[in-house]
């Protein structure tokens, strides 16, 4: 299993379409965001290392897989 760090915006992006398939992720708010990334299970990074250039990067990469499942 791979193990996901803050820096892997694309991959957490696809591991939180495939939990959250009906989420849109622009309606999630970065707290909420923050929880939601440090729950899955292969994130092993620690909380404190985010910010929100992380969380938008992270925002933007999952809005994005989820807009193409829509298409």
């Amino acid at each position: 299993m791979q193990e996901l760090h803050w820096n892997d915006a694309e991959d957490i992006g696809i591991e939180l379409l495939e939990k959250f398939p009906d989420t849109d992720p622009l309606e999630v708010r970065f707290t909420e965001l923050l929880r939601m990334v440090t729950e899955l299970e292969k994130f092993k990074d620690e909380a404190a290392g985010s910010n929100e250039a992380k969380l938008e990067a992270i925002q933007m990469a999952w809005y994005d897989e989820w807009k193409d499942n829509k298409a």
